[in-house]
């Protein structure tokens, strides 16, 4: 479903600020695999999600999504293939349309445009069919601003319009880390019910090993711009953080940095 090969990026080549982003990196997702990426800061896994999404294009190596080579096509192109949550609740919507605004818009994502009403009849009893999937109540305030609900209100509905149209990669770009932890705790179990249940083909970053190990089937570890560590099935079921912390140490000699990353 996802292929990244060989892909390197550099910034500000040939500057006294020059820094290798990422490293010839290679991935490879199979339709349906739930990876989760774990990494202290700079290890390189926003940059990896702004490749994948088209946000930033490769110095060398290509992009691959379902057979489609898609390196050089622009992220607003791009998004046909994919839906992404952000780490700002404030980043995935638009707070001055309302819900049902909002919705019509992801939902014409993969759509061709046409000069027809955005929401109708029919799209809205869809939208509430959606919504009350969250157990939140959204589904009876389809005509609020999305900019007066609160930051895991906003973020569930983030979550609905990445995924309610069944994309080919879901990107989860640290979706929690900027949520108290009741809230954080309700996105992560939305998380796991809505990629279950639509078998999505799902790469999530965190900055909390704990998170990491709990999700997903597959889970790698990033650092200095490169993937140092790719563990899947039942030797991820049985990781520990203590084992994650061994392993990069064994791995780089040294110990990881991270204090946000081992408490969570």
């Amino acid at each position: 479903m996802l292929q990244v090969n060989d892909v390197s990026i550099t910034f500000n080549e040939g500057t006294p600020d020059e820094k290798k982003a990422l490293q010839g990196i290679n991935l490879k997702l199979k339709e349906g695999e739930f990876v989760t990426v774990i990494g202290s800061n700079g290890a390189g896994k926003s940059t990896m999600m702004n490749v994948i999404s088209g946000n930033l294009i490769p110095d060398i190596g290509d992009v691959t999504i379902s057979d489609k080579n898609v390196t050089m096509l622009p992220e607003y192109k791009r998004s046909q293939y994919i839906g992404r949550v952000f780490q700002d609740p404030m980043a995935g919507t638009a707070p001055a349309m309302t819900i049902e605004e909002n919705l019509a818009l992801a939902y014409s994502r993969i759509r061709k445009r046409k000069l027809i009403p955005g929401v109708n009849k029919q799209r809205k009893s869809e939208f509430r069919d959606h919504l009350s999937t969250l157990n939140l109540g959204l589904e009876n305030r389809l005509n609020a601003k999305v900019g007066l609900l609160s930051g895991g209100e906003r973020q569930a509905l983030s979550l609905l319009m990445a995924t309610f149209t069944n994309p080919n990669i879901l990107l989860l770009d640290e979706h929690t880390a900027a949520l108290d932890p009741a809230r954080a705790e309700l996105i992560t179990n939305l998380t796991k019910k809505v990629v279950e249940e639509h078998n999505l083909t799902t790469l999530m970053v965190t900055h909390n090993m704990q998170q990491a190990l709990d999700l997903g089937n597959r889970l790698i570890m990033m650092d200095k711009g490169q993937i140092i560590l790719d563990i899947d099935g039942e030797k991820k079921q049985n990781l520990t953080i203590e084992d994650l912390l061994k392993e990069f140490q064994r791995i780089r000699g040294e110990q990881f940095e991270s204090d946000r990353a081992v408490l969570g």
